[in-house]
């Protein structure tokens, strides 16, 4: 190995066995794209969007939804344009390396990390609350469903990505096909004046509906964004699948945007019939933890609620598995390029899966829920795993989009020649508006007592990422594809 300095900057330039004990297997082609991009986000269309018609009415959720609707247009737009000009497992990390140089892409996979790393663990709590109401288990049950759902899914995304791959169509498929049902079962029983507007100007429940579209204002709309976010949130994450994509430059684009499509049909799709059902309506399900479930027992009773519950897991299971696989990509690039610990990622020798980093990832994940666990307790850690580690993972999430869409700006003004397989139609009003879209839901996430704690603890992880950074990561960094590409100036490789 030799070494070379770039400004401030130290790097390694490894010697090929570095680059064998790190090698990733391509597979994946369009549809297992789009199934990798909407699994991971599907979770959101069974529970916790709903929470939205507590803090703005229907009237809010739906012009919330509209309004991040359009920043999440603005991103992928941008992204699909990005990846396959930048076709590395670094993602977001790699856009803003390039655009902005080592500190800034360090920031942004921090960013990601928190959304990729956290994630996961909500969602397997999520999990972990149906499968205890299904078998009737005890809340100190909890953590051995953790643990489980951890230990079988990253066993199958390190078994290999042919597998990996199969799964998440397979899942993905099942979770729509779900949604599908819902749909076509609650078009008869809807009453959208009497059930969808039955929330008063002071929250109250109306018992004739027609209620005002936006019982709390235009201050409603402003408290809906970050739960509008969930009917989206992870969409972002395909290019981490760059270099697992057999033709990345023309597959990761469309990819991208059918998952996109996919998702604006299928959140509007439930926005409006969930809220709308007879016997359900926005009041009661702003405050429910099951709204698909609810859905469903309004339709066909409540005799057939575990095996509803069952199919509300398989929406989260899709969630749940895609993101793991995410996850581990993050980390591994990171680590690839120097910046986390180098032996994270080492991929497995004969399956060529990150599979330090993906158990890495879960342990760390994993050890977040034990710790909150043990020092809140079962009932406090409930509501703690539940709502401020999905929040914090949410602000990790818009952070990372502001500077993806910083770096779409930036590569658009600094490498004009860049390659290009495919450029965004919106061009920098879509990365403009994404930008000012996710700045007001940061705002309104900061001025929420309840995400404000999940804020500062964000806060303390970049703290921390950067002072490592500064005093060691610079120092020790190796010139990965994600690296190499940008010092040469998005240049093609020699």
């Amino acid at each position: 190995m030799s070494q070379k300095k770039h400004g401030s900057i130290t790097y390694t330039r490894p010697d090929d066995d570095y680059f064998e004990q790190r090698q990733l297997k391509r597979y994946a082609g369009v549809w297992s794209l789009w199934a990798l991009g909407v699994g991971a986000v599907i979770s959101g269309h069974f529970s916790g969007w709903n929470i939205g018609l507590s803090a703005g009415g229907w009237g809010g959720m739906f012009i919330a939804t509209i309004i991040i609707t359009v920043m999440y247009l603005g991103l992928t737009f941008s992204i699909a344009e990005m990846s396959p000009a930048l076709p590395h497992t670094g993602g977001a990390y790699s856009f803003a390396r390039t655009a902005m140089g080592p500190l800034g892409g360090f920031i942004t996979g921090l960013a990601e990390n928190v959304e990729f790393v956290l994630t996961p663990a909500v969602i397997v709590f999520f999990i972990s609350s149906y499968l205890a109401g299904i078998f009737e288990t005890p809340a100190s049950v909890l953590p051995f469903y953790w643990f489980l759902g951890y230990a079988l899914f990253v066993t199958l995304n390190v078994v290999g990505v042919e597998l990996s791959f199969k799964i998440t169509l397979m899942v993905t498929l099942a979770a729509l096909s779900c949604l599908l049902v819902f749909w076509v079962s609650a078009i008869p029983h809807i009453d959208f004046a009497k059930w969808a507007l039955d929330i008063g100007s002071n929250g109250e429940k109306l018992a004739n509906g027609h209620g005002p579209f936006l019982p709390f204002g235009i201050g409603g709309v402003f408290a809906a964004m970050p739960f509008a976010v969930w009917l989206f949130l992870a969409i972002e994450q395909l290019p981490l699948a760059a270099e697992e994509s057999v033709d990345p430059k023309r597959d990761m684009p469309r990819g991208i945007m059918a998952g996109m499509l996919t998702l604006i049909i299928s959140a509007f799709a439930i926005l409006f019939l969930n809220a709308s059902l007879t016997g359900v309506g926005s009041h009661a399900l702003g405050q429910s933890g099951e709204p698909l479930l609810d859905g469903f027992r309004a339709i066909y009773g409540s005799g057939i609620a575990k095996l509803l519950a069952l199919v509300a897991v398989i929406g989260l299971i899709a969630s749940f598995h895609t993101i793991i696989f995410a996850s581990g990509r993050q980390i591994y690039s990171l680590s690839r390029a120097g910046y986390f610990p180098q032996p994270l990622s080492i991929t497995h020798g004969s399956r060529k899966t990150p599979h330090v980093a993906m158990i890495f990832g879960a342990t760390v994940g994993l050890s977040v829920m034990m710790l909150v666990w043990i020092l809140a307790g079962a009932k406090q850690g409930e509501h703690i795993i539940g709502g401020t580690l999905l929040n914090m993972a949410v602000f990790g999430a818009m952070f990372s989009y502001v500077l993806q869409a910083i770096s779409f700006l930036m590569l658009r003004k600094n490498r004009p020649d860049m390659v290009r397989p495919f450029k965004s139609p919106l061009g920098r009003l879509g990365a403009v508006a994404t930008i000012i879209i996710a700045v007001i839901t940061l705002i309104a996430q900061l001025l929420d007592p309840t995400y404000r704690l999940g804020v500062f603890a964000v806060a303390v992880w970049f703290a921390l990422g950067i002072t490592y950074f500064v005093l060691y990561g610079r120092h020790h960094l190796v010139l990965s594809p994600e690296e190499q590409f940008a010092i040469d100036n998005g240049k093609p490789e020699a």
